[in-house]
């Protein structure tokens, strides 16, 4: 898929926005990628897949391993069609967060990241955070991490933000300008933040 394609496809399901949004990392901004309005599309969420998988389709990857929750059906079909292009098993696995900010491998998850060649998926990347989390609790396990690769990277995020895996890619990547919540001119105008997508509640809540 083009960029564009991409794009388009985001823009059917309705995942752009724009208001006053809360992301992961804190930080504020007038416009959103609501990834969450791509998963009730199955057949759109696997089109996104395959277009992510073709990026690692000679790569020999034998295991996907997506941060919870969203990219943990990502993970799902990207594996699925990694199998169908290698003609063998390709493991889909999610990594839980572990409640103090990192994430971990349960359900017996480890012993199919261990010695395996892994890629580490997102749909969304801003800070590279989440990505690079994961990426050093599959290396804690004893994967090699073949390579990292998101929907869309949202604050151009470099390969060493996401913890310098072989490969970091993008299928599309984004400019949205964004700013620390004290330099946040919507707050200084009052307009509302918005509380039901992003992390708006949470914000509010403190």
């Amino acid at each position: 898929m083009t960029e564009s394609e991409v794009l388009d496809l985001l823009q059917k399901v309705g995942a752009f926005r724009s208001g006053h949004f809360v992301f992961t990392s804190g930080r504020h901004s007038d416009s959103y990628v609501n990834k969450d309005a791509l998963y009730p599309y199955t057949h759109d969420t696997s089109r996104l897949s395959e277009a992510m998988a073709e990026r690692f389709a000679k790569h020999k990857i034998d295991t996907v391993v997506g941060p919870a929750i969203g990219a943990a059906i990502l993970s799902q079909w990207v594996a699925y069609h990694l199998t169908k292009m290698r003609g063998i098993e390709v493991y889909g696995a999610y990594a839980d967060k572990d409640g103090q900010g990192g994430f971990v491998l349960k359900r017996g998850y480890d012993a199919i990241v261990r010695g395996k060649r892994v890629l580490v998926v997102e749909d969304l990347t801003t800070t590279g955070g989440s990505i690079k989390k994961v990426v050093e609790t599959v290396r804690g396990a004893g994967g090699e991490v073949v390579g990292a690769i998101a929907i869309v990277n949202r604050g151009g995020v470099t390969r060493k933000e996401v913890g310098n895996p072989a490969e970091f890619q993008a299928l599309v990547t984004l400019d949205l300008e964004s700013w620390d919540a004290a330099d946040c001119e919507l707050c200084k105008k009052g307009i509302p933040v918005n509380t039901d997508i992003g992390h708006g509640r949470e914000f509010m809540a403190e």
